[in-house]
């Protein structure tokens, strides 16, 4: 279906192939667009509970094509801003989305390829990832991906490795929040399953409730407001049919709906 990606299925499970390893799966504008529509589709398919974010070969990315980097540095500002719309377009799309995503890094993830770590909901790295926030170095900033970057690792961490441009060690990753978890090279699929298989035993609809709250209470005063806002998203929750069920199966010792 795509030229620069595969989908690989496995039950609830959909994984998303970058497959450019010729060039460490570097991303052009058909691997935005192809990734753009891919996530959308996902997202749309009920079938599909939880969505992996992977890379062929021996690195995950390398961030922006050199040759689609090239064409960018010659054009003007209105091409370049909407080549840049296109790139935060898919970000949003990845970050998004209203199920489980995780980032399974190998080796590379630079630049944009730390971004699309960052714009999973959570990230596994073996332990011979590398990342780098590296824009600098080519006299641009990290703009696109910042807003994910700096979700993992925040602003005190992100003044250091925007400006710095080094690299992070998988080790280093996990200390400030850029992954979740670390694994051996040989231990990352399973590291893998085994966090797909604690996210699909939740409940789809709460998930996407979880993830929407995050997003709305992050960062703000716990007022009266986000207090009132609070409960009511609870309330609002407890009156599904989901919850009712979950709350049931529970009781009652039995499976819930969503995994039957």
């Amino acid at each position: 279906m795509y030229e620069t990606l595969e989908i690989e299925r496995h039950g609830p499970v959909a994984t998303i192939w970058m497959n450019r390893p010729e060039v460490f799966n570097a991303f052009n504008e058909q691997l935005i667009g192809d990734l753009t529509d891919a996530c959308s589709v996902l997202d749309a398919d009920l079938s599909v509970r939880v969505v992996v974010l992977a890379g062929r070969g021996r690195h995950f990315s390398a961030g922006a094509d050199l040759n689609w980097m090239k064409r960018a540095s010659a054009y003007g500002e209105a091409e370049n801003l909407e080549d840049s719309r296109r790139f935060a377009r898919m970000l949003h799309a990845l970050s998004e989305m209203s199920k489980p995503t995780i980032a399974r890094v190998q080796g590379a993830a630079l630049g944009g390829g730390t971004g699309l770590a960052a714009a999973c909901d959570m990230a596994v790295a073996s332990a011979d990832a590398l990342f780098s926030t590296s824009e600098v170095k080519f006299g641009i900033i990290p703009s696109v991906i910042s807003p994910y970057v700096l979700r993992a690792i925040g602003p005190r961490h992100a003044l250091r490795y925007f400006q710095s441009a080094e690299r992070i060690s998988a080790d280093r990753a996990l200390q400030i929040g850029l992954v979740n978890e670390v694994t051996t090279v040989d231990a990352l699929d399973a590291g893998i399953a085994a966090l797909a298989n604690a996210l699909i035993a939740g409940a789809p609809q709460a998930q996407k409730a979880a993830k929407d709250l995050i997003a709305s209470v992050n960062g703000r005063a716990i007022d009266d407001v986000v207090i009132e806002e609070t409960a009511q998203r609870i309330a609002r929750q407890r009156a599904t049919d989901e919850a009712r069920d979950g709350i049931a199966a529970f009781l009652e010792k039995r499976t819930p709906a969503w995994l039957l």
